[in-house]
């Protein structure tokens, strides 16, 4: 995995400078300097790249960025329905810090449908400030836990992230799935691409490239032509305009990795 800088119109690459780790870039919102594009240029790399400050850098991000949104969103409006089957933000919030305290004190469980739901009753009886206490708790004391995991829990990070995304569409806020820490994100999501085993994927964005995925034999890499946000909402099984992306050689439900 490497990153890449691609001048973008109305910007100029400093003498010298090649690269930016989005962690080091200071005055950017989300650490990104313009025309900053990272391209995963082999399907095959291992992942022994990987960063473990990366889901804690993600978790960071969000706590950062989500909730100011939350502490000055009215409180009817925690009710309205998200992405997500039958849950409304508050639910989707409420799973988020059920699973980033179990994380944290290392009780965790499948995250099967029946067991999330079974986290989310339990808080529906809480007051909202209660929910918002442990979500804002958790962002950070589970950053070390799935830091310290070897890469098992990274997954988890990147589904928070997600949840994320749900909640600021569902309240009608910019940067839905394309919020501070995408460059983490689509890290994360690259290695999780691999691990299940999703068809190789070319992806073409507005400022790079990605190769999500693994090769299958006979079968010729797909192409998809897109921005950032549409690449998280197909990779997370989240509706997506049909005119927002071009897919070719596999189908938006082969790509759904959670």
């Amino acid at each position: 995995m490497r990153w890449t800088r691609r001048p973008l119109p109305g910007h100029r690459t400093a003498p010298g400078r090649r690269f930016w780790p989005a962690w080091r870039v200071r005055g950017v919102p989300g650490g990104r300097p313009p025309g900053l594009a990272f391209s995963v240029t082999r399907p095959d790399d291992s992942l022994d790249e990987r960063d473990p400050q990366r889901p804690v850098r993600l978790l960071q991000a969000e706590h950062d960025a989500l909730l100011p949104i939350l502490a000055r969103t009215p409180e009817a409006a925690f009710d309205r329905p998200t992405a997500c089957p039958d849950w409304s933000v508050r639910d989707v919030l409420s799973h988020c810090s059920a699973a980033l305290t179990r994380t944290a004190t290392g009780r965790l469980h499948a995250f099967t449908p029946e067991l999330n739901e079974i986290d989310v009753a339990e808080r529906r009886a809480w007051p909202l400030s209660e929910v918002l206490s442990e979500l804002r708790s958790g962002y950070l004391a589970a950053g070390p836990v799935i830091r310290d995991a070897g890469g098992k829990l990274d997954a988890l990070a990147l589904g928070e992230w997600v949840h994320g995304g749900d909640v600021r569409d569902a309240l009608g806020e910019p940067l839905a799935y394309a919020s501070d820490g995408i460059e983490d994100a689509c890290a994360l999501l690259v290695a999780r691409t691999r691990r299940r085993e999703v068809p190789l994927v070319e992806v073409s964005l507005p400022d790079g490239t990605l190769r999500l995925g693994v090769a299958v034999p006979g079968r010729p890499p797909a192409t998809l032509r897109t921005d950032h946000a549409t690449l998280m909402r197909l990779f997370a099984g989240r509706p997506a305009a049909r005119g927002d992306y071009r897919l070719d050689g596999a189908s938006a439900q082969e790509l759904s990795v959670f």
